[in-house]
């Protein structure tokens, strides 16, 4: 794994997107590094899943599901593919992702450039189904009904992955966050929920959220996520706030910020959703990520499973195993036997 992270990090010369097309060249060629992963209080139930540990790939590594397995190889407890629209599109012009090195941090602005559900949906059909992989759901740019393209992600993938996401939190879509809104989540959601009871019974249906929320739209996303029953809330997207303390010569670009600036808001934004919903509600927490003591403080907070993406382009991808290694430490010193035992202890 020591190699693998030297090649990930001499990756980092080249051009972010081009950097990323040769890792996924890699893993999908099967000569990516292998992680053994054997730690049972790791293991936890969310969602009627059973997840061998909480921590996952975030969507947007994986766009189009070409290499869900190699990322489980690394000890991911869980990917998310996508985001997937159901028309392929490009996405933003180029260049349209920035390294904030100094920052630990990246700034994107794709803009949901993937190759479309027809595409992904065989290529998850042709994959022997082992570990739990989901689907970042997403609309086309152009598209003149945004819930439709919602619902007909989880028919064309219903049976092909473990649950869906529904994506309203991109800000590299226009207007796409507006579907935060109270009644427009509500709309999104029931005809969603439909489809899913409809095509694919059973499968959760999780909701992914921006940090960037006014407090009347946290009470209305609450609100809509206990009145519709959704599974999980994943807290949180990428935001389009930059702190003043940003010290890379791309602060400014337009786009989500992710990384470590974004630990604090997205746990206090996660915090507050579990507060609100009561330990109701499943919470994915992710944003800012990099060590097993961020991983532990999401917990702590509220979150039942944990996703990263960002740090692994600095930290290569021995990162999964050794935050994995690290996590049962922090249990046992604080008298935890499980995971699901520190689930939101720091509220009590």
């Amino acid at each position: 794994m020591f190699l693998a992270d030297l090649g990930a990090k001499a990756l980092t010369a080249l051009d972010p997107e081009t950097a990323h097309r040769l890792t996924i060249r890699m893993l999908k060629s099967g000569k990516g590094p292998k992680a053994r992963v054997n730690a049972p209080q790791l293991s936890i139930r969310v969602a009627g899943m059973d997840f061998p540990n909480p921590l996952g790939l975030a969507a947007g590594f994986d766009k189009n599901a070409e290499a869900a397995d190699a990322m489980l190889d690394l000890g991911f407890g869980f990917v998310e593919a996508g985001a997937v629209t159901p028309r392929p599109q490009p996405g933003n012009p180029r260049p349209r992702v920035f390294r904030l090195r100094d920052d630990a941090a990246v700034i994107n602005r794709y803009g949901f450039n993937n190759d479309g559900l027809e595409k992904i949906a065989m290529r998850l059909a042709r994959r022997k189904k082992r570990g739990l992989v989901g689907a970042n759901l997403g609309a086309n740019k152009d598209s003149a009904d945004r819930v439709e393209d919602y619902v007909k992600g989880v028919a064309a993938l219903s049976g092909l992955v473990d649950f869906y996401t529904v994506n309203i939190s991109s800000p590299n879509t226009p207007g796409l966050r507006a579907l935060q809104d109270k009644a427009a989540l509500r709309e999104l959601m029931v005809r969603v929920i439909a489809e899913r009871d409809r095509a694919a019974p059973a499968t959760p249906v999780f909701l992914k959220v921006a940090p960037d929320l006014a407090d009347e739209d946290k009470a209305d996303i609450a609100a809509v996520v206990t009145e519709q029953r959704i599974d999980g809330l994943i807290v949180s997207n990428t935001t389009i706030a930059r702190a003043a303390r940003l010290r890379s010569r791309f602060a400014s670009e337009a786009g989500g910020l992710s990384g470590k600036p974004l630990f604090a808001a997205s746990t206090a934004l996660l915090r507050e959703f579990y507060a609100v919903l009561g330990g109701g509600t499943a919470l994915i927490g992710v944003g800012g990520v990099s060590c097993a003591r961020d991983a532990y403080e999401k917990i702590l907070a509220g979150a039942s499973l944990v996703q990263l993406y960002t740090a692994m382009i600095y930290e290569g991808p021995g990162l999964p195993a050794r935050i994995l290694k690290d996590l049962p430490g922090f249990l046992k010193a604080d008298g935890f036997q499980t995971i699901a035992d520190a689930v939101g202890a720091s509220h009590a």
